[in-house]
């Protein structure tokens, strides 16, 4: 996680939210951000490394100390955050484990750490059982219900996610504000969304924390991007940059704009080639792969899924590229056996209409109309308005001939490109 137990999916993971109206061509400047694209991390991954190499001594030395694990944890979740790298996660997770039994699992601290821990792993299930053994014991109590809301809304637990957003006290709190947000967002009311994540930015700013306004700048980025506002954008991008050059998702956030807002591939593949050189995770290759079907470089294209399919062979992503994995099974692999395995799977996990869609849009590619079309209007219709989502709903919708259903969210659709980007943006005027 960026310092704030949020939403995965939302912040994380893999195409960043832009605008559903027209823009001006340009916003981008390299004269902003060339600066911060020629960081070099080595200081940071440095001072992070030597930490690791200091608390891992004194555990050594003393194997009882479970303060000295959770150190060592800190560390590699740092070290996650500056590279990308797994290892540094699973590490982490492993570490926590351990003092988590050094505690007899009775540490709503550890717990709670742990859980932040599973859920960057997409371990939700596993996560909320933590938390709610945190909950019994009590200790620190809403800071356990305010990470209650997180997973819950994860999991697609609405009523539970309200229930626990309602157990904060103090409303003004910027761990209020955040969650307010995100709640506001999920139920489609953006612009409430952004009123309390600005208000939450202006919290952080009051009490001069500068983690939590670079966190703020770039999730307010992400918001205005989905509201239209690229500048703001763009803006907010570069002011969680000033504070913090290594951010990489900052940094995507301006190859994102590159690419789907201004149509500048070049820009966008020299931003994501700069971010490259320290900081790697699989879904880069899929939007270097979108870039090139841009491009209309097919071999590359194919070259580049291939590369994110021998990234995700490591174990240690576990559940995390799942989404992806089922897309690329379906679409790239004609694999449909395994792609619904994998969305039922995530079904059980997270009965959220984001799964859903993707086991009927797995059925859909592979013949079966009518059991996507079933999918779609039990789990999907009305309940989601992520334009990925209503695209697939569009296109089940046409193959079942349902052309005004199909016409009157294309008409959606149209108004969203950003947010899908260049290439999906003609597969929307093909409907």
């Amino acid at each position: 996680m960026r310092g704030i137990i949020l939403s995965i999916t939302t912040l994380s993971f893999l195409i960043l939210i832009f605008s559903c109206s027209n823009q001006p061509a340009t916003v981008l400047n390299q004269k902003d951000y060339n600066s911060f694209l020629n960081h070099n991390s080595s200081i940071e991954l440095s001072t992070t490394a030597l930490d690791l190499k200091f608390w891992t001594n004194k555990y050594l030395a003393n194997t009882n100390q479970y303060p000295y694990l959770v150190k060592m944890a800190a560390a590699n979740e740092t070290l996650f955050s500056l590279t990308g790298d797994i290892q540094y996660l699973a590490a982490a997770g492993n570490q926590l484990e351990k003092a988590n039994e050094l505690t007899n699992s009775q540490n709503p601290g550890i717990i709670r750490s742990l859980s932040k821990n599973y859920i960057s792993q997409h371990r939700f299930t596993s996560a909320k059982e933590l938390l709610l053994q945190a909950e019994i014991i009590g200790q620190s109590l809403e800071a356990t219900q305010k990470m209650l809301f997180d997973v819950h809304l994860e999991i697609g637990n609405n009523d539970q996610a309200k229930k626990y957003l309602g157990y904060i006290k103090d409303q003004n709190a910027f761990d209020y504000l955040i969650r307010r947000s995100k709640w506001e967002d999920h139920n489609g009311n953006l612009d409430q969304a952004i009123v309390f994540m600005e208000q939450a930015l202006e919290k952080a700013k009051s009490h001069k924390n500068k983690n939590l306004i670079q966190w703020s700048h770039s999730n307010l980025a992400d918001f205005y991007g989905h509201a239209g506002r690229i500048n703001d954008a763009y803006q907010n991008y570069l002011a969680a940059l000033r504070i913090a050059p290594y951010d990489a998702y900052a940094k995507k956030g301006l190859a994102w704009i590159a690419f789907s807002h201004e149509r500048n591939p070049d820009e966008s593949k020299r931003i994501l080639k700069k971010i490259n050189n320290s900081f790697n995770a699989p879904d880069y290759f899929l939007l270097k792969s979108e870039i090139a079907a841009f491009e209309g470089k097919e071999a590359v294209r194919k070259e580049y899924i291939l590369k994110y399919l021998t990234a995700v062979k490591d174990d240690r992503y576990g559940k995390m590229y799942n989404k992806h994995n089922i897309s690329i099974f379906a679409e790239e692999l004609n694999n449909s056996t395994d792609a619904i395995k994998l969305a039922q799977s995530e079904i059980n996990m997270r009965p959220i209409p984001q799964s859903y869609s993707l086991l009927a849009w797995t059925y859909h590619l592979a013949g079966n109309k009518e059991k996507a079309l079933k999918i779609i209007n039990e789990n999907v219709v009305n309940k989601s308005s992520e334009p990925a989502i209503l695209y697939q709903v569009a296109e089940i919708f046409k193959v079942n001939q349902l052309d005004d259903e199909m016409l009157n969210l294309k008409k959606e659709l149209l108004s969203c490109q950003y947010e899908l980007g260049p290439v999906y943006a003609k597969k929307i005027k093909a409907l």
